[in-house]
């Protein structure tokens, strides 16, 4: 089985390593593709680094720009790469400009002999029921132009089987867990900052909502100082607003170059309470037990909230009296598996297996 990974960015470094282990292992063929959507060494290589993910073996590199041009020139660039490499199935992970670009390039492409190649979105059926996010509308057409869709959770069955693409899913559990799994079965040490500076919040802001007005994430920042000490990994986009405002980050602020995964995990999982708006982090604070707060009005991760162990803070103004009810979570709060064993990537690559040995399902594009 001939099988191209589009990957772009760093939740998607995270799900794809598990996953291409486990194809390599079995002796597929894999053509990883890396659109350069990030692309510097704090947000690329490490990751690839950290996951022992192999060098990809196209880079498009496509570097940022504007939601339209971004996807505009990942679509120019990919789709001369599928037509000579002509994949059974192209694989997409999560919810970015990557996945879309993915998607519409495989829907779209007349190959010049053959079929065109199978389409599978690893990370199916989450929603925010927000569609104002970018996010939601990228992982809504990716699940809609999909032949294979790889659940998650019940929660994403549920949501396909509301849309109508129940045929075409399956429960796998989450790659995340997979890769949870092998990087704290190494036991990451601490970073520095995280030995200097007990008791710590981590905190991640990245999303345009709460970094793009200097103001609210000041307001952010002065937040969370006030429930300090906070380390908080600058996210690029982030540091450039920074970088463009006179104002001062807060003292108990500590600001961090973005970290790697294998620090990322230790980080977190030596954290009084994780304060974020990225999908992934919540997630990742949930395998680390560590009570979390999401900095937005919605989350696509349901469940977390359903067991206590994550709430919603959607304004600066009630960031503490959030921080101060997670950090106040008892010890005794049940923490079930929601995403899984830890073998979503095994599952993954028997699904895929299945998906190229049939048909195209009737109604989706070929």
């Amino acid at each position: 089985m001939k099988v191209l990974s589009i990957v772009g960015a760093r939740p998607q470094f995270i799900k794809a390593a598990p996953v291409s282990r486990a194809l390599r292992g079995l002796g597929h063929h894999e053509i990883l593709v890396h659109t350069g959507q990030h692309y510097d060494d704090a947000m690329s290589a490490v990751f690839f680094r950290d996951l022992d993910l192999p060098p990809p073996e196209r880079d498009l590199e496509v570097g940022s720009g504007s939601h339209a041009a971004q996807t505009a020139e990942i679509l120019r660039r990919l789709e001369p790469v599928l037509l000579d490499e002509a994949p059974d199935v192209v694989v997409i992970y999560g919810d970015t400009n990557s996945t879309l670009a993915g998607a519409v390039t495989t829907a779209k492409l007349v190959p010049t002999h053959g079929r065109r190649p199978q389409l599978a979105h690893v990370e199916a059926g989450l929603r925010s029921f927000n569609r104002d996010m970018p996010e939601e509308r990228n992982r809504i057409v990716a699940d809609h132009l999909s032949d294979l869709l790889l659940a998650p959770t019940p929660a994403a069955m549920t949501n396909l089987a509301r849309e109508g693409l129940a045929e075409r899913a399956t429960m796998v559990g989450d790659v995340m867990v997979d890769a949870h799994q092998a990087v704290t079965a190494t036991d990451p040490p601490l970073p520095e900052a995280g030995r200097t500076h007990e008791g710590y919040m981590l905190l991640t802001l990245h999303r345009p909502s709460n970094v793009d007005d200097p103001d609210r994430l000041h307001a952010w920042l002065s937040a969370a100082a006030a429930v300090g000490p906070v380390l908080f990994p600058v996210h690029p986009r982030t540091k450039a607003v920074l970088a463009g405002t006179e104002a001062t980050v807060p003292d108990g602020v500590v600001l961090l170059e973005p970290a790697g995964y294998r620090d990322m995990v230790a980080l977190e999982s030596q954290a009084r309470v994780i304060a974020t708006d990225s999908g992934g982090v919540q997630k990742e604070a949930y395998l680390s037990g560590v009570p979390c707060v999401t900095l937005r009005h919605e989350t696509e991760w349901v469940e977390t909230l359903e067991t206590g162990w994550n709430r919603l803070s959607p304004e600066p103004g009630s960031l503490a009296d959030a921080v101060l009810a997670a950090a106040h979570l008892p010890h005794e709060t049940p923490r079930p598996p929601l995403f899984g064993d830890g073998h979503a990537a095994d599952r993954i690559v028997a699904a895929l297996e299945r998906l190229v040995m049939t048909p195209s399902p009737a109604g989706v594009a070929s």
